[in-house]
């Protein structure tokens, strides 16, 4: 577990005394109740929707969302040390974490009107109601335009059909934003799990991130109020686009504490690992990954925490959040992939962690956008290329 101090005024990471407060009591939640509980839910494949609910008891809910409607007045740098933070002990947990905070109540306030807020935000500001995210459909989930969901008007609402999948905290989830199209318009929706017409699928295993949970969502001329369109009808990819932003720099963060872990790890085994007299760390292939799983951690930090403090909710940096996810969702993996190499058979046994670390890590190269997306979209925006 990393214990930098956070006294330092010049920390980057934590500019201000309210950065490194938040980061300390995250690490403190982290070390006494994220952590106890990481290695029985990823075996169970269940979400903890106590400990989601205590994360809401501490305002880590709505970090985004400003003081004077229940939130925590914070910025994206303070999503992206709370995820870093949480990361370090349970992935899985965090994920299911950043789909209610970034992908549900962050996109839901920074487009809702106050009346939906008075319904809502208290809601999932505790963790009474749990939030999702509806954007992923079985044809496909990084062409966005290509969606098949669609809205009808009828009178003073709208019939929503379609399917939405691979969608995290589905079976927990009350509350979810769906994207669907309304002549051929994205627009955002608010929809209640108990709206007539909508239904779930059954729970979908996977290989990591398993302490978090996802299953399908089905609608089938769901009826959706009239009053539940978040924002403008045909407004939903200016949504969209907004909340992606901070999304991919929590989930940058999220392989920044999976690195950071196992690095620690790593460290640790080498020099108490003893082979033909000497500690393992005097051996240069060992070296070898311990200084190159620094060297990209490093990286990784920089450029993460270097675009989280570009943002603001008035200056945007598509640039440098696709490049943050891009660069540093591969470290978790290399560095876990590293780390499993210098443990030997201890890494691939479950008593290191690090195998759990690894199967989590592959997410991140793959959800809030593939890395095949990011390399497309900072090539358009370099070259001024469009299709």
């Amino acid at each position: 577990m990393d214990d930098r101090p956070l006294t330092d005024v010049t920390d980057t990471t934590a500019p201000t005394q309210e950065h490194r407060l938040l980061r300390q009591m995250v690490r403190d939640l982290t070390q006494a109740e994220i952590e106890p509980q990481a290695d029985e839910h990823d075996r169970l494949g269940k979400l903890n929707v106590g400990l989601l609910r205590r994360c809401g008891e501490l305002g880590l809910l709505g970090i985004t969302v400003p003081a004077e409607d229940g939130g925590a007045g914070m910025d994206a740098l303070a999503a992206v040390i709370a995820h870093h933070e949480m990361s370090k002990s349970d992935p899985g947990f965090t994920l299911a974490h950043l789909a209610h905070s970034i992908l549900f109540v962050n996109n839901f306030y920074r487009g809702s009107t106050p009346e939906q807020r008075r319904r809502y935000l208290a809601k999932v500001l505790s963790g009474e109601w749990i939030g999702g995210m509806g954007m992923t459909e079985p044809s496909g989930g990084t062409d966005v335009l290509g969606m098949q969901a669609k809205a009808r008007r009828d009178g003073s609402r709208f019939l929503l059909t379609g399917r939405k999948t691979l969608i995290t905290n589905g079976p927990e989830g009350d509350v979810f934003i769906v994207y669907a199209k309304v002549d051929d318009r994205i627009t955002t929706f608010i929809v209640e799990s108990g709206f007539p017409g909508f239904s779930k699928g059954q729970k979908i295993d996977k290989m990591g991130m398993r302490a978090s949970t996802m299953c399908e969502l089905v609608m089938d001329d769901c009826v959706v109020p009239a009053e539940n369109v978040l924002g403008k009808v045909g407004g939903g990819l200016t949504n969209m686009m907004r909340n992606l932003e901070i999304e991919r720099l929590a989930l940058a963060a999220m392989s920044l504490g999976i690195a950071d872990r196992c690095l620690d790890v790593m460290v640790r085994y080498s020099v108490d690992r003893m082979a033909f007299g000497k500690a393992i760390a005097s051996f240069g292939q060992v070296q070898r990954y311990i200084a190159d799983s620094y060297a990209m951690t490093e990286a990784a930090r920089a450029l993460i925490y270097g675009v989280a403090r570009s943002l603001d909710q008035d200056r945007r940096n598509r640039l440098g959040s696709d490049a943050a996810k891009l660069f540093a969702a591969p470290v978790g993996k290399q560095v876990a992939d590293a780390a499993m190499q210098v443990l030997g058979g201890w890494g691939y046994c479950t008593e290191y962690k690090i195998e759990r670390f690894l199967r989590d890590a592959k997410l991140l190269e793959i959800g809030g956008g593939t890395l095949e997306s990011h390399q497309k979209n900072i090539t358009r925006e370099l070259t001024g290329l469009r299709e």
